[in-house]
């Protein structure tokens, strides 16, 4: 794992720019909070499941989130294993609480 002295300025800069969007920082800092389905997403941001599908595809392909297998859903949480780990948590460290957003929801599709 990179130590803040050997973080790559490049994919640094690609870390802050899917987190320059801000449905992905708000979903990064609910992750950070607790695991979430894509259908606690797809209520909470009023989107479509491929519109969900596709952020959550981009922050897993930088290694930003992981997956868990449920029975029949899949759970998403920030990667503590991530590299960029620590200077994301820095990032969000001081925005506002998310999850509210989920816990205000109906939705009880994971349940």
């Amino acid at each position: 794992m990179p130590t803040k002295e050997s973080l790559d300025i490049a994919a640094v800069a690609g870390i802050l720019k899917l987190l320059g969007d801000k449905t992905r920082l708000t979903m990064v800092k609910m992750m950070s909070e607790r695991e979430c389905c894509v259908c606690d997403l797809v209520d909470v941001f009023d989107m479509s499941q491929p519109a969900i599908s596709q952020h959550i595809r981009k922050m897993k392909d930088s290694g930003l989130i992981k997956e868990r297998r449920g029975a029949q859903w899949i759970y998403y949480s920030l990667n503590p294993e991530s590299a960029y780990y620590d200077f994301v948590m820095g990032v969000i460290r001081d925005l506002p609480r998310q999850i509210h957003k989920i816990e205000k929801t109906s939705q009880t599709c994971c349940d």
